[in-house]
Protein backbone atom coordinates (compact mmCIF):
# COMPACT_ATOMS: atom_id res chain seq x y z
CA UNK A 1 0.00 0.00 0.00
CA UNK A 2 1.29 3.46 -0.89
CA UNK A 3 2.17 5.68 2.04
CA UNK A 4 2.31 9.14 0.46
CA UNK A 5 -0.46 10.28 2.81
CA UNK A 6 1.88 10.19 5.81
CA UNK A 7 3.50 13.17 7.46
CA UNK A 8 5.79 15.45 5.52
CA UNK A 9 9.22 16.59 6.59
CA UNK A 10 9.59 20.33 6.28
CA UNK A 11 13.19 19.95 5.25
CA UNK A 12 15.03 19.60 1.95
CA UNK A 13 12.40 19.73 -0.77
CA UNK A 14 8.83 18.73 -1.38
CA UNK A 15 8.08 15.04 -1.22
CA UNK A 16 4.60 14.83 -2.69
CA UNK A 17 3.34 16.20 -5.99
CA UNK A 18 1.53 19.53 -5.86
CA UNK A 19 0.53 20.98 -9.22
CA UNK A 20 -3.10 22.03 -8.98
CA UNK A 21 -4.98 25.28 -9.25
CA UNK A 22 -5.48 27.59 -6.30
CA UNK A 23 -8.20 26.57 -3.89
CA UNK A 24 -11.54 28.30 -3.86
CA UNK A 25 -11.76 27.61 -0.12
CA UNK A 26 -9.13 28.24 2.52
CA UNK A 27 -7.19 25.29 3.99
CA UNK A 28 -9.06 25.75 7.29
CA UNK A 29 -12.40 25.65 5.48
CA UNK A 30 -11.45 22.49 3.59
CA UNK A 31 -10.34 20.76 6.81
CA UNK A 32 -13.45 21.90 8.65
CA UNK A 33 -15.63 20.56 5.86
CA UNK A 34 -13.96 17.16 6.22
CA UNK A 35 -14.78 17.09 9.94
CA UNK A 36 -18.34 18.20 9.23
CA UNK A 37 -18.74 15.31 6.78
CA UNK A 38 -17.41 12.85 9.33
CA UNK A 39 -19.73 14.17 12.03
CA UNK A 40 -22.65 13.79 9.62
CA UNK A 41 -21.69 10.20 8.74
CA UNK A 42 -20.95 11.19 5.13
CA UNK A 43 -17.93 8.92 4.79
CA UNK A 44 -18.18 8.37 1.05
CA UNK A 45 -18.31 12.13 0.50
CA UNK A 46 -15.26 12.53 2.74
CA UNK A 47 -13.38 9.81 0.83
CA UNK A 48 -14.13 11.60 -2.42
CA UNK A 49 -11.93 14.50 -1.25
CA UNK A 50 -8.92 12.21 -0.66
CA UNK A 51 -5.86 11.83 -2.86
CA UNK A 52 -5.54 8.45 -4.64
CA UNK A 53 -3.07 7.22 -2.05
CA UNK A 54 -5.36 8.20 0.83
CA UNK A 55 -8.33 6.49 -0.85
CA UNK A 56 -6.29 3.29 -1.07
CA UNK A 57 -5.01 3.52 2.50
CA UNK A 58 -8.17 4.78 4.25
CA UNK A 59 -11.33 3.92 2.28
CA UNK A 60 -14.73 4.98 3.57
CA UNK A 61 -15.31 1.90 5.73
CA UNK A 62 -11.98 2.34 7.53
CA UNK A 63 -12.64 6.04 7.95
CA UNK A 64 -16.03 5.24 9.50
CA UNK A 65 -14.51 2.73 11.94
CA UNK A 66 -11.81 5.17 13.02
CA UNK A 67 -14.11 8.17 13.48
CA UNK A 68 -16.83 6.28 15.32
CA UNK A 69 -14.30 4.72 17.69
CA UNK A 70 -13.35 8.11 19.14
CA UNK A 71 -16.43 8.72 21.31
CA UNK A 72 -16.27 5.10 22.46
CA UNK A 73 -12.74 5.65 23.68
CA UNK A 74 -12.93 9.30 24.75
CA UNK A 75 -16.55 9.98 25.64
CA UNK A 76 -18.98 12.40 24.11
CA UNK A 77 -17.66 14.88 21.57
CA UNK A 78 -17.50 18.52 22.57
CA UNK A 79 -16.47 21.74 20.89
CA UNK A 80 -13.76 22.15 18.31
CA UNK A 81 -10.93 24.57 18.84
CA UNK A 82 -9.60 27.18 16.44
CA UNK A 83 -7.88 25.86 13.31
CA UNK A 84 -4.24 26.74 12.74
CA UNK A 85 -2.48 26.35 9.41
CA UNK A 86 1.19 25.70 8.73
CA UNK A 87 3.07 24.70 5.62
CA UNK A 88 5.75 22.13 4.87
CA UNK A 89 7.19 21.78 1.38
CA UNK A 90 4.06 22.81 -0.46
CA UNK A 91 1.61 21.04 1.83
CA UNK A 92 -0.86 22.93 4.00
CA UNK A 93 -1.25 21.27 7.40
CA UNK A 94 -4.37 22.23 9.32
CA UNK A 95 -4.51 21.42 13.03
CA UNK A 96 -7.89 21.52 14.78
CA UNK A 97 -8.25 20.70 18.51
CA UNK A 98 -11.14 18.35 19.31
CA UNK A 99 -12.59 18.16 22.81
CA UNK A 100 -14.09 14.93 24.14
CA UNK A 101 -15.51 14.20 27.59
CA UNK A 102 -12.44 12.30 28.82
CA UNK A 103 -9.61 13.79 26.80
CA UNK A 104 -8.62 16.23 24.07
CA UNK A 105 -7.07 15.28 20.74
CA UNK A 106 -5.72 17.09 17.71
CA UNK A 107 -6.97 16.47 14.19
CA UNK A 108 -4.34 17.12 11.55
CA UNK A 109 -5.46 17.41 7.94
CA UNK A 110 -2.81 17.57 5.21
CA UNK A 111 -3.76 19.20 1.89
CA UNK A 112 -1.73 18.63 -1.25
CA UNK A 113 -1.28 21.10 -4.11
CA UNK A 114 -4.55 19.97 -5.67
CA UNK A 115 -6.43 20.65 -2.40
CA UNK A 116 -7.03 16.97 -1.84
CA UNK A 117 -6.73 15.37 1.57
CA UNK A 118 -3.28 13.77 1.49
CA UNK A 119 -3.08 12.97 5.19
CA UNK A 120 -5.40 12.73 8.20
CA UNK A 121 -4.39 11.92 11.75
CA UNK A 122 -6.14 12.19 15.09
CA UNK A 123 -3.73 12.03 18.00
CA UNK A 124 -3.01 13.57 21.38
CA UNK A 125 -1.65 17.09 21.05
CA UNK A 126 2.13 17.15 21.44
CA UNK A 127 3.20 18.45 24.84
CA UNK A 128 5.30 21.59 24.84
CA UNK A 129 8.99 21.00 25.38
CA UNK A 130 9.85 20.80 29.04
CA UNK A 131 11.93 23.70 30.35
CA UNK A 132 15.45 22.90 31.49
CA UNK A 133 15.59 21.34 34.94
CA UNK A 134 16.68 23.60 37.77
CA UNK A 135 19.97 21.67 38.03
CA UNK A 136 20.57 21.46 34.26
CA UNK A 137 24.02 22.28 32.98
CA UNK A 138 22.59 25.01 30.75
CA UNK A 139 19.98 27.78 30.68
CA UNK A 140 17.66 29.06 27.98
CA UNK A 141 16.61 32.65 27.45
CA UNK A 142 14.32 34.40 24.98
CA UNK A 143 16.07 36.58 22.43
CA UNK A 144 14.97 38.73 19.50
CA UNK A 145 17.21 38.91 16.44
CA UNK A 146 18.25 42.35 15.17
CA UNK A 147 15.91 44.02 12.69
CA UNK A 148 16.92 43.71 9.04
CA UNK A 149 18.25 46.57 6.93
CA UNK A 150 15.00 46.38 4.95
CA UNK A 151 13.12 47.43 8.09
CA UNK A 152 11.60 44.02 8.75
CA UNK A 153 11.53 43.28 12.48
CA UNK A 154 13.81 40.73 14.08
CA UNK A 155 12.59 37.20 14.76
CA UNK A 156 11.94 35.59 18.16
CA UNK A 157 14.39 32.93 19.23
CA UNK A 158 16.05 31.05 22.07
CA UNK A 159 19.64 31.40 23.23
CA UNK A 160 20.90 28.28 25.00
CA UNK A 161 23.91 28.92 27.23
CA UNK A 162 26.05 26.46 29.19
CA UNK A 163 26.40 27.26 32.85
CA UNK A 164 29.80 28.34 34.03
CA UNK A 165 32.34 30.88 32.91
CA UNK A 166 32.28 31.95 29.27
CA UNK A 167 32.79 33.13 26.69
CA UNK A 168 31.48 30.02 24.93
CA UNK A 169 31.76 28.81 21.36
CA UNK A 170 28.38 28.99 19.63
CA UNK A 171 26.32 27.56 16.80
CA UNK A 172 23.47 29.18 14.84
CA UNK A 173 20.90 26.57 13.76
CA UNK A 174 19.54 27.09 10.22
CA UNK A 175 16.29 25.40 9.16
CA UNK A 176 15.46 23.45 6.04
CA UNK A 177 12.74 24.53 3.61
CA UNK A 178 9.22 25.53 4.53
CA UNK A 179 7.89 27.45 7.55
CA UNK A 180 9.65 26.06 10.62
CA UNK A 181 9.59 26.86 14.31
CA UNK A 182 12.77 27.30 16.30
CA UNK A 183 12.86 23.61 17.31
CA UNK A 184 12.30 22.47 13.69
CA UNK A 185 9.31 20.51 14.96
CA UNK A 186 8.27 17.62 12.70
CA UNK A 187 5.48 15.45 14.13
CA UNK A 188 6.70 14.39 17.56
CA UNK A 189 10.32 15.34 16.85
CA UNK A 190 12.27 18.51 17.66
CA UNK A 191 15.71 18.10 16.08
CA UNK A 192 16.97 21.61 16.84
CA UNK A 193 15.89 21.37 20.48
CA UNK A 194 17.84 18.10 20.78
CA UNK A 195 20.93 19.58 19.13
CA UNK A 196 20.83 22.82 21.15
CA UNK A 197 20.55 21.10 24.51
CA UNK A 198 22.97 18.36 23.54
CA UNK A 199 25.62 20.89 22.56
CA UNK A 200 25.03 22.90 25.74
CA UNK A 201 25.90 19.80 27.77
CA UNK A 202 29.28 19.93 26.01
CA UNK A 203 29.86 23.62 26.79
CA UNK A 204 28.66 25.01 23.43
CA UNK A 205 26.03 27.75 23.16
CA UNK A 206 23.45 27.92 20.37
CA UNK A 207 20.84 30.23 18.90
CA UNK A 208 17.68 28.95 17.27
CA UNK A 209 14.72 31.02 16.12
CA UNK A 210 11.37 30.82 14.34
CA UNK A 211 11.82 31.04 10.59
CA UNK A 212 10.40 34.19 8.98
CA UNK A 213 7.97 32.24 6.80
CA UNK A 214 6.43 30.90 10.00
CA UNK A 215 6.78 33.87 12.36
CA UNK A 216 5.91 36.60 9.85
CA UNK A 217 4.24 35.21 6.73
CA UNK A 218 2.95 38.74 6.05
CA UNK A 219 6.49 39.68 5.01
CA UNK A 220 6.08 37.56 1.86
CA UNK A 221 3.14 39.23 0.14
CA UNK A 222 5.27 40.27 -2.85
CA UNK A 223 8.20 38.79 -4.73
CA UNK A 224 10.86 37.21 -2.55
CA UNK A 225 13.96 35.09 -2.86
CA UNK A 226 16.27 32.87 -0.87
CA UNK A 227 17.89 35.73 1.02
CA UNK A 228 14.52 37.10 2.13
CA UNK A 229 13.43 33.63 3.24
CA UNK A 230 16.62 32.48 4.97
CA UNK A 231 20.00 34.15 4.47
CA UNK A 232 19.30 37.63 5.84
CA UNK A 233 17.91 36.30 9.12
CA UNK A 234 20.85 33.93 9.65
CA UNK A 235 23.24 36.84 9.19
CA UNK A 236 21.19 38.73 11.81
CA UNK A 237 21.48 35.75 14.17
CA UNK A 238 25.26 35.65 13.69
CA UNK A 239 25.39 39.39 14.41
CA UNK A 240 23.37 38.87 17.58
CA UNK A 241 25.84 36.30 18.86
CA UNK A 242 28.83 38.43 17.88
CA UNK A 243 27.48 41.21 20.09
CA UNK A 244 26.85 38.98 23.11
CA UNK A 245 29.49 39.07 25.86
CA UNK A 246 28.81 35.42 26.76
CA UNK A 247 29.89 34.25 23.29
CA UNK A 248 33.42 33.77 21.97
CA UNK A 249 33.17 36.08 18.97
CA UNK A 250 35.80 34.22 16.95
CA UNK A 251 34.10 30.84 17.48
CA UNK A 252 30.64 31.30 15.95
CA UNK A 253 29.61 28.47 13.65
CA UNK A 254 26.63 27.94 11.34
CA UNK A 255 24.84 24.58 11.34
CA UNK A 256 22.63 24.25 8.27
CA UNK A 257 20.13 21.39 8.05
CA UNK A 258 19.00 20.28 4.60
CA UNK A 259 18.32 23.40 2.52
CA UNK A 260 19.96 25.37 5.33
CA UNK A 261 23.15 23.40 4.63
CA UNK A 262 22.88 24.13 0.92
CA UNK A 263 22.93 27.84 1.81
CA UNK A 264 25.70 27.68 4.43
CA UNK A 265 28.47 28.95 2.17
CA UNK A 266 26.26 31.80 0.97
CA UNK A 267 25.50 32.70 4.59
CA UNK A 268 29.21 32.75 5.46
CA UNK A 269 29.97 35.04 2.52
CA UNK A 270 27.40 37.55 3.75
CA UNK A 271 28.46 37.45 7.41
CA UNK A 272 31.51 39.70 7.00
CA UNK A 273 34.01 37.33 8.55
CA UNK A 274 31.97 36.58 11.68
CA UNK A 275 31.54 32.85 10.92
CA UNK A 276 34.36 30.51 12.01
CA UNK A 277 33.11 27.24 10.51
CA UNK A 278 30.25 25.42 8.78
CA UNK A 279 28.36 22.30 9.84
CA UNK A 280 26.26 20.71 7.07
CA UNK A 281 23.63 18.18 8.19
CA UNK A 282 21.82 16.28 5.41
CA UNK A 283 22.72 19.02 2.94
CA UNK A 284 21.80 18.68 -0.76
CA UNK A 285 24.68 19.11 -3.19
CA UNK A 286 22.65 18.83 -6.42
CA UNK A 287 19.87 20.96 -7.95
CA UNK A 288 16.82 21.04 -5.68
CA UNK A 289 14.40 20.39 -8.54
CA UNK A 290 16.29 17.20 -9.43
CA UNK A 291 15.85 16.01 -5.86
CA UNK A 292 12.15 16.87 -5.98
CA UNK A 293 11.56 14.44 -8.84
CA UNK A 294 13.69 11.73 -7.26
CA UNK A 295 11.90 11.93 -3.91
CA UNK A 296 8.49 11.58 -5.48
CA UNK A 297 9.57 8.56 -7.51
CA UNK A 298 11.05 6.91 -4.45
CA UNK A 299 7.82 7.33 -2.51
CA UNK A 300 5.61 6.20 -5.37
CA UNK A 301 7.66 3.02 -5.73
CA UNK A 302 7.90 2.13 -2.03
CA UNK A 303 5.61 -0.88 -2.50
CA UNK A 304 7.45 -2.02 -5.62
CA UNK A 305 5.04 -0.65 -8.23
CA UNK A 306 3.84 2.64 -9.63
CA UNK A 307 0.17 2.85 -10.55
CA UNK A 308 -1.05 4.55 -13.72
CA UNK A 309 -2.50 7.39 -11.66
CA UNK A 310 0.75 7.86 -9.77
CA UNK A 311 2.69 7.84 -13.03
CA UNK A 312 0.40 10.53 -14.39
CA UNK A 313 1.15 12.68 -11.34
CA UNK A 314 4.88 12.07 -11.75
CA UNK A 315 4.66 13.09 -15.40
CA UNK A 316 2.76 16.23 -14.40
CA UNK A 317 5.45 17.04 -11.86
CA UNK A 318 8.18 16.65 -14.48
CA UNK A 319 6.30 19.06 -16.74
CA UNK A 320 5.85 21.56 -13.91
CA UNK A 321 9.55 21.37 -13.02
CA UNK A 322 10.54 21.94 -16.64
CA UNK A 323 8.26 24.96 -16.80
CA UNK A 324 9.53 26.74 -13.68
CA UNK A 325 13.09 26.24 -14.88
CA UNK A 326 12.36 28.50 -17.86
CA UNK A 327 9.41 30.67 -16.82
CA UNK A 328 9.95 33.03 -13.85
CA UNK A 329 6.19 33.59 -13.58
CA UNK A 330 5.29 29.87 -13.43
CA UNK A 331 4.60 28.34 -10.02
CA UNK A 332 5.49 25.07 -8.35
CA UNK A 333 4.48 24.28 -4.76
CA UNK A 334 3.07 27.80 -4.58
CA UNK A 335 6.55 29.27 -5.17
CA UNK A 336 7.32 31.27 -8.33
CA UNK A 337 9.78 30.24 -10.99
CA UNK A 338 12.22 33.03 -10.15
CA UNK A 339 12.56 31.59 -6.62
CA UNK A 340 13.38 28.12 -7.96
CA UNK A 341 15.74 29.56 -10.58
CA UNK A 342 17.66 31.49 -7.95
CA UNK A 343 17.89 28.38 -5.79
CA UNK A 344 19.18 26.33 -8.72
CA UNK A 345 21.91 28.87 -9.51
CA UNK A 346 23.49 28.23 -6.11
CA UNK A 347 26.42 25.80 -6.13
CA UNK A 348 26.64 24.71 -2.48
CA UNK A 349 29.90 22.81 -2.92
CA UNK A 350 31.66 25.76 -4.55
CA UNK A 351 30.24 28.16 -1.97
CA UNK A 352 31.50 25.99 0.92
CA UNK A 353 34.92 25.67 -0.72
CA UNK A 354 35.15 29.39 -1.50
CA UNK A 355 34.37 30.29 2.11
CA UNK A 356 37.84 29.02 3.10
CA UNK A 357 36.27 27.85 6.35
CA UNK A 358 36.54 24.45 8.05
CA UNK A 359 33.50 22.33 7.21
CA UNK A 360 31.94 19.35 8.99
CA UNK A 361 29.59 17.23 6.85
CA UNK A 362 27.07 14.83 8.42
CA UNK A 363 24.80 12.43 6.54
CA UNK A 364 22.30 9.72 7.48
CA UNK A 365 22.45 6.47 5.54
CA UNK A 366 18.63 6.07 5.60
CA UNK A 367 17.91 9.57 4.32
CA UNK A 368 15.72 9.35 1.21
CA UNK A 369 15.51 13.13 0.73
CA UNK A 370 19.24 13.85 0.48
CA UNK A 371 20.95 10.73 -0.74
CA UNK A 372 24.26 9.07 -1.57
CA UNK A 373 24.60 10.99 -4.84
CA UNK A 374 24.72 14.23 -2.84
CA UNK A 375 27.16 12.74 -0.33
CA UNK A 376 29.48 11.68 -3.18
CA UNK A 377 29.36 15.12 -4.74
CA UNK A 378 30.36 16.73 -1.45
CA UNK A 379 33.27 14.31 -1.07
CA UNK A 380 34.37 14.78 -4.66
CA UNK A 381 34.31 18.56 -4.37
CA UNK A 382 35.90 19.11 -0.96
CA UNK A 383 39.42 17.86 -0.38
CA UNK A 384 41.95 18.56 2.32
CA UNK A 385 42.31 18.85 6.08
CA UNK A 386 39.67 21.59 6.38
CA UNK A 387 36.88 19.07 5.68
CA UNK A 388 35.53 16.29 7.90
CA UNK A 389 32.90 13.73 6.87
CA UNK A 390 30.71 11.51 9.07
CA UNK A 391 28.20 9.00 7.68
CA UNK A 392 25.67 7.38 10.06
CA UNK A 393 24.10 4.28 8.44
CA UNK A 394 21.04 4.07 10.73
CA UNK A 395 20.00 7.75 10.68
CA UNK A 396 17.25 9.42 8.66
CA UNK A 397 16.94 12.99 7.37
CA UNK A 398 16.29 14.29 10.88
CA UNK A 399 19.37 12.62 12.35
CA UNK A 400 17.16 10.07 14.16
CA UNK A 401 17.87 6.34 14.09
CA UNK A 402 15.52 3.78 12.55
CA UNK A 403 15.41 0.55 10.59
CA UNK A 404 14.61 -0.47 7.04
CA UNK A 405 13.92 1.85 4.13
CA UNK A 406 13.27 5.45 5.02
CA UNK A 407 9.62 6.57 4.84
CA UNK A 408 7.56 9.64 5.61
CA UNK A 409 5.74 7.75 8.34
CA UNK A 410 8.71 7.72 10.68
CA UNK A 411 8.82 11.52 10.81
CA UNK A 412 5.62 11.35 12.84
CA UNK A 413 7.09 8.93 15.39
CA UNK A 414 8.72 10.68 18.37
CA UNK A 415 12.46 10.23 18.59
CA UNK A 416 15.66 12.11 19.32
CA UNK A 417 18.70 13.16 17.34
CA UNK A 418 21.43 10.57 17.71
CA UNK A 419 23.76 11.38 20.60
CA UNK A 420 26.82 10.23 18.65
CA UNK A 421 26.05 12.82 15.95
CA UNK A 422 25.76 15.58 18.56
CA UNK A 423 29.00 14.45 20.21
CA UNK A 424 30.77 14.53 16.83
CA UNK A 425 29.60 18.13 16.34
CA UNK A 426 30.80 19.08 19.83
CA UNK A 427 34.23 17.50 19.31
CA UNK A 428 34.63 19.25 15.97
CA UNK A 429 33.65 22.66 17.40
CA UNK A 430 36.06 22.18 20.30
CA UNK A 431 38.84 21.27 17.86
CA UNK A 432 38.36 24.55 16.00
CA UNK A 433 39.29 26.50 19.12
Amino acid sequence: MKRLQAWIAGMATAVVIAAGAAAADSPAALATRLLDQLDAGQYAAAEATFSPQMKAAVPAHKLKAMWESLPVLLGAAGARGEATVSEADGFRIVAIPLAYARDNVLARVVLDGDDRIAGFLVQPPPPPPAPPAADASFSEQAITLPALASGKPGLPGTLTLPRGKGPFPAVVLVHGSGPQDRDETIGGNRPFLDIARGLAAHGIASLRYDKRTRARPQDFSGAFGIDDETTDDVVAAVTALAGNAAIAHDRIHVLGHSQGGLLAGRIAARSQGKVAGLILLAAPARPILDLLGEQNRYLADLDGSVSAEEQAHLDALDAAIAKVRHDPAAKLLELPGHYWQQLERIDPVADARDSKLPVLLLQGGRDFQVVDADWRRWKQGLHGPRYRFHLYPALNHLGIAGEGKGTLDEYGKPGHVDTALIEDIARWVDAQG
